[in-house]
């Protein structure tokens, strides 16, 4: 991957109208996301008194994810490119299709977006635990950043597939299913064993408004090493050289 493809951009990219609009677009997606499928986790808690997991409530989990992240994709797609996720955000920059300064704003709209989706579904459920991302008893950091790093894996290269390769064609349209069909098929596979964030925005909401910081490394790194593996690997192998498109000298 030619290192020219990675572009910093400008100081005033920051404050361009088209970069704060993306940025909106970004929180709003990320508030959607968060506080329909962390909303699900502290109903079935509530549901449950607590209980302890059910195939059930992790089947529960998979779907409200996978719907809520269709509908935030969608929704943010023509204005960010929907990405919803600091991590799909670090592998379309390595990709060098986001410049490093725009992709700063999208993390920090992420953030803050996941931030406020949990601030407000403890005050509408009247101060009840927004559960931070933690690992099962039998399941060690390092298992758990290996299940993070192959499930990112998964979801970067499906982004990149039916997203950002330009020879997607009429695949694009499906590119929302396709994003939340692997989150939720994901959740399906590792929810068990580290809860199957995926994305270091969704972990970090909840670990600021709980308080909870135990392995908050792991739901980090993981993803962002995914990430990188997977923009490596299907730029690389798949997009190459004749079939990259550049950014456009307005990004920079």
């Amino acid at each position: 991957m030619p290192i020219n493809r990675i572009a910093v951009g400008t100081p005033g990219e920051a404050s361009h109208p088209d970069a704060i609009k993306a940025a909106f677009a970004e929180f709003f997606s990320m508030l959607i996301f968060v506080f329909a499928g962390e909303g699900s986790g502290m109903a079935y808690n509530k549901l449950t008194n607590h209980g302890s997991s059910t195939p059930a409530g992790l089947i529960a989990a998979s779907l409200s994810h996978a719907f809520a992240l269709f509908v935030a994709v969608s929704v943010g797609a023509n204005i960010s490119g929907g990405h919803v996720n600091p991590a799909v955000t670090f592998g379309t920059f390595i990709g060098g299709n986001i410049t490093l300064l725009r992709g700063i704003l999208y993390w920090i709209a992420q953030l803050l977006g996941s931030v406020v989706a949990c601030l407000l579904l403890k005050f509408a459920t009247g101060g009840l635990e927004t559960p931070a991302f933690s690992l099962s008893s039998d399941v060690s950091a390092w298992n758990a950043l290996v299940f993070e790093i192959v499930m990112t894996f998964g979801l970067v290269y499906t982004v990149y597939a039916t997203a950002v390769d330009p020879k997607k064609g009429d695949l694009g349209v499906i590119a929302p299913i396709a994003i939340g069909f692997i989150v939720g098929a994901n959740i399906l596979a590792g929810g068990a064993f580290d809860g199957a964030s995926m994305n270091p925005a969704v972990s970090f909401g909840p670990a600021v408004v709980s308080g909870i910081w135990t392995n908050h490394w792991v739901y980090w790194l993981g993803p962002l090493i995914g990430a990188s593996i997977a923009a490596v690997v299907y730029d690389n192998i798949f997009i190459g050289d004749g079939t990259h498109e550049p950014l456009s000298t307005s990004d920079f």
